[in-house]
Order: structure tokens, then sequence, then C-alpha cells
């Protein structure tokens, strides 16, 4: 039975994947079922028929309108997207959005946020947050861990003799490169663009500035601690 569950993920995926044999047929045949429930509420949220975009239960999805995706697209259960924004949301094949992960791209109705992408095979852990009002990418290939956090606007705070909540914010956007690898727990900070192929260590905080790719990264603030064979 996992071969032939196997075929049918590695055909929805468009590249190979094998169930492990030792996995029981009531588990998969209890999996699979849940799958085809979260396809058609995926129908009923996108009104697309031919994206197979999976929808889990308690998820809500705000804006739908201004979202564009390519194939093979899951939100676990109980996620929140929010897609108001100027640019909307765009994701390329083989998205995953973990169990309780939320996407925000607009912090005030007072002025739309500029919006989220990702490439292709992108995945984001459980119970991450994206806030995406100054604009956040995400290249191809790169997964996030669980609880991982992105802002991509900072509030002002120079003025004593005002409120920081009525100071305004900055938006610099953050950018994700290809083949990255974000670790449990890290934030990343307005301002961050982080290069290809790199690695940021479990609970590292990545400050405004350019991170060069091909390394690994970690710490508060984050600093290199080492190159990776390029």
């Amino acid at each position: 039975m996992s071969d032939f569950f196997s075929t049918l993920a590695s055909r929805a995926r468009k590249e190979k994947f094998a169930i492990d044999p030792d996995v029981p047929k009531a588990y998969l045949l209890r999996f699979f079922a849940g799958k085809v429930i979260d396809l058609l509420r995926g129908i009923l949220v996108f009104r697309r028929l031919n994206a197979r975009i999976f929808v889990g239960r308690k998820t809500e999805i705000l804006c739908t309108s201004k979202i564009r995706t390519g194939r093979f697209i899951k939100f676990a259960s109980e996620c929140y997207v929010d897609a108001l924004s100027r640019d909307g949301i765009h994701l390329g094949n083989n998205f995953s959005l973990g169990r309780g992960a939320s996407i925000e791209c607009t912090g005030s109705l007072a002025t739309l946020g500029k919006g989220f992408s990702a490439g292709n095979n992108v995945g984001i852990g459980s119970f991450s947050f994206l806030g995406c009002a100054g604009g956040i990418s995400i290249g191809d290939d790169t997964i996030l861990g669980n609880f991982v956090s992105m802002h991509s606007e900072n509030h002002n705070f120079e003025d004593s003799g005002v409120p920081i909540r009525l100071q305004g914010v900055t938006q610099q956007g953050i950018r994700v490169g290809n083949n990255c690898w974000i670790g449990a727990k890290a934030t990343i900070l307005d301002g961050a663009e982080i290069g290809d192929n790199t690695v940021i260590a479990a609970g590292a905080v990545v400050t405004a500035g350019k991170y060069e790719g091909n390394a690994v990264y970690g710490g508060i603030p984050a600093r290199k601690l080492k190159s990776l064979i390029a």
C-alpha cells in the first residue's frame, strides 16, 4: 500500500517521494482521507479545480483574490493568512504552511502593506509568523523551522515626547535567497537580506543588513560562524 500512495504523492509533487514501508496501513488511509477533505476545502475556498490547494481545518484565509499560486499548495490546520496588500501573495509550486502558522500582509488598514512571495518548494514550519507589511520574498527550495518569525517593518522611537505608537514605521523589507534553512525560533528583522545557500541557526536574531550566501550564521545578533563549500 505504501508503494501505491508513494506513486500518488510523487505524481502530485512532480518529484520522487517514497513513503516508509513501515507506516501502518490504517495511518496511511486516515492521512490520505484527511488530504482529500483538505483538497475539497481548498476548492471551496479558492474556487480553483486544477491548482490542488489543500486547506486544513480551522484555517482562515482572507482576501483570496490577492493570492496567486502554483500547484500543490498546502495550508495546514489552524493557519491564518491575510493577503490584503498592494502586491498580494504569490506562491510557487509545492508550497506548504505549517500548523498554526500566520502570514499577515498588512499591519494597519491606514496603510496597505506590500505583500509576500515564495518560490518553488518552500516550506514554512508550524507556528511561524510572517509580518509582510514591508514585503517578504523567499527563494526556491528554502525551508523555515517551527516558530520562526519575520518582521518586515520597524517602529520609529527617536522622539521621546511622542508615544512610539504614533511615530510611524519604516519598511525596508526582507529577502531570503534560494536553498536556505532558517532554524527553529529564529527571528528575521526588517532590512535583512540573506544570500543563497545560507543556514540561520536556531534561535538566531538576524538584524538589518546583507548576509552573504554559502555561510552559517548564529547568535544574537547573528554573526557569521563558518563558510559553506560553494
